[in-house]
């Protein structure tokens, strides 16, 4: 299990003792800040676990749901737009208007790990937000993948969301034109 080093000092009380677990081998420093017990600890889990704040969107959010089978390169995460830049080579952030950042975020599991995401409905407006930002083959392969699971969606909840978005008259037409 992953520990902030604050989940460590309630855990162990001090530095001491922290540095006692750490030197008999019951506790192990996986990065600044970041501890965990177990051996081995999937680096999904210790992004998550790192910034607790930030939602998995875009190209790891799209290949966690299945809608991609490209691996992204880097760590797709989403803050709200007064956070601090994420200083981490592994991870790419973008910012977002803290009155729409939480709209869709849900819980899901990947390879046993809990990870802060987009839901599907979520993920489609972003993809129709962002559709000149990729490439025309990636976007392709992306939107094919929705229209075969549009039946599967909350079309309602989709919607209301999109209402909430900037540009929502835009989204609205290009889900209509695209997806519906």
């Amino acid at each position: 299990m992953l520990y902030t080093y604050n989940e460590c000092m309630d855990r162990y009380k001090n530095d001491y003792q922290i540095k006692k677990a750490l030197g008999s081998g019951k506790l192990r420093k996986v990065e600044s800040g970041i501890y965990s017990d177990e051996e081995f600890e999937l680096e999904t889990a210790v992004i998550s676990k790192k910034y607790p704040k930030a939602v998995f969107t875009m190209d790891s959010a799209f290949y966690y749901l299945g809608l991609t089978d490209t691996i992204p390169d880097k760590y797709h995460l989403v803050t709200d737009k007064d956070a601090s830049k994420i200083r981490d080579g592994r991870v790419l952030q973008s910012f977002e208007n803290h009155t729409i950042l939480e709209l869709g975020v849900t819980e899901r599991e990947v390879d046993g790990v809990k990870l802060r995401m987009y839901s599907y409905e979520r993920m489609l407006l972003e993809l129709l937000r962002n559709k000149n930002k990729m490439s025309f083959d990636r976007y392709k392969e992306i939107i094919q993948n929705y229209r075969k699971r549009v039946d599967k969606m909350d079309i309602t909840l989709l919607l209301d969301m999109a209402e909430e978005m900037p540009k929502s008259d835009m989204i609205i037409k290009a889900l209509e034109l695209e997806v519906l």
